[in-house]
């Protein structure tokens, strides 16, 4: 099954994978189908939908099912217990999870790999389900399931890889921390954190032996919970066109990548959300609202497509990408008793630019109104990597100008982005723009 890409959605009617952030969700069916069509236009096959703990989930789980159902696109799902939240110490823990898959098994839009339906988990690594090892656990919860349907299981549990070939129960593992260079820290070199290796993939397949690989991919993380909530406030590195580079990698190595699963849809409390910003959130709109990062879906539909088919599609437009950060990373908060998110030192103070050219043309990154360009660059045919600093007071612009005609604008106006210099809290979410 090489060569499909699917989305992991934070369903807002659901908890959200990590720490069981979760809010009710006022989506109705219309709005679960505007986002289906929204997802298969740029290349995405399925919704991974990830299941928490409360029991309303099941109804909106139902409602997203009827949505791809009627939608008129060919559109999949399946389900991805959260286990960092679900219960699982005993072993009648299991039947929430038998009751999910019941209530899918059969259904048109369920996904199935060959013709087993897919599950997945987030974590579950320490939920043993009444057993004596995880390999054990895995292996009930498999018999479980499959007592019901025919079951396809990749989790992501966060263990060693070499304990695989002593978990046949597992059919495959989908690498979540594949996607950030989460081994970095700020005692990390310069040199180290400049160079973005993403490299954890190899261990993954090599224990696999031949097991189903799913491997992530992602274009930012920042989540600013204080100790009052759920206490998560920290970063990883983003920096780098840290989307495109990991696309570019996952595509060179395709033959060894059977599905790629972008996290995430909607995922605001962790700010790596590609969709629209819509519904409910998981009070973290202080730093969602406003930061638009739909921009990143429509390059995922360039790079998906040379995912699935192992060449990248021809540029049929000119097109400027363009990123950054609210405010340098060493600016003071006027107003914030979180603090600065952990991991802060590991990010600059840069606005990351990219270019799809159609021919040779002169980019130009200006200032504000009426001052010339800042930078300038001539570039032939293709998609380009660029970049330019952060200043304080200054929003973001970029040209593409071939035989002196402005061919492709990128301009935020300033009421929708500039650099602060006093921020009023801490906001470490990138703000995500493209040309028209």
């Amino acid at each position: 099954m090489v060569g499909n890409t699917f989305v992991s959605l934070c369903d807002q009617s659901s908890s959200c994978r990590t720490y069981g952030c979760a809010g009710p969700q006022p989506y109705s069916l219309e709005d679960w189908k505007e986002d289906i069509k929204l997802a298969s236009s740029h290349e995405i096959d399925a919704f991974a939908l990830n299941i928490g703990g409360e029991a309303w989930q099941k109804n909106s789980v139902a409602n997203c099912y009827a949505a791809a159902l009627e939608s008129g696109v060919q559109f999949n799902l399946y389900l991805n217990f959260d286990l960092s939240v679900l219960p699982g110490d005993r072993r009648e823990d299991v039947a929430r999870l038998r009751e999910y898959v019941a209530m899918i098994a059969g259904h048109p839009s369920q996904l199935l790999y060959g013709d087993r339906i897919l599950v997945g988990t987030f974590a579950g690594q320490n939920k043993l389900f009444g057993c004596a090892t995880l390999a054990e656990a895995c292996k009930f919860v498999k018999d479980s399931l499959e007592a019901v349907a025919p079951v396809h299981l990749i989790p992501s549990y966060f263990i060693n890889p070499c304990l695989y070939l002593s978990m046949p129960a597992m059919d495959g593992y989908f690498n979540w921390n594949g996607s950030w260079p989460i081994h970095l820290t700020p005692h990390s070199s310069r040199g180290e954190i400049q160079s973005l290796k993403l490299d954890t993939d190899k261990h993954h397949i090599h224990h696999l032996g031949g097991r189903t690989f799913m491997a992530a991919v992602s274009p930012w993380f920042f989540s600013h919970y204080g100790p009052d909530s759920w206490n998560k406030n920290w970063i990883y590195r983003g920096d780098d066109w840290l989307y495109v580079r990991r696309w570019e990698q996952l595509i060179a190595m395709r033959d060894q990548v059977d599905i790629v699963q972008i996290i995430s849809w909607n995922d605001y409390g962790e700010s790596h959300y590609i969709g629209p910003i819509k519904g409910a959130q998981p009070n973290s709109q202080a730093w969602v609202d406003g930061f638009p990062h739909t921009a990143w879906l429509d390059l995922t539909r360039y790079y998906a497509c040379a995912f699935k088919t192992g060449a990248y599609p021809p540029i049929e437009r000119d097109r400027i990408y363009m990123w950054a950060r609210p405010h340098p990373r060493d600016a003071e908060a006027v107003d914030d008793p979180v603090g600065r998110p952990d991991g802060w030192q590991l990010t600059d103070d840069i606005i990351w630019i990219v270019v799809f050219a159609t021919d040779v043309v002169e980019v130009h990154v200006c200032g504000d109104d009426g001052k010339p360009p800042a930078q300038k660059w001539l570039v032939g045919k293709g998609v380009w990597k660029l970049s330019h600093p952060m200043a304080t007071g200054n929003g973001m612009r970029a040209q593409l100008i071939r035989e002196d005609a402005v061919v492709a604008e990128c301009a935020p106006s300033r009421d929708e982005f500039v650099v602060q210099e006093r921020p009023r809290t801490y906001n470490f979410n990138a703000f995500v723009a493209m040309s028209p």
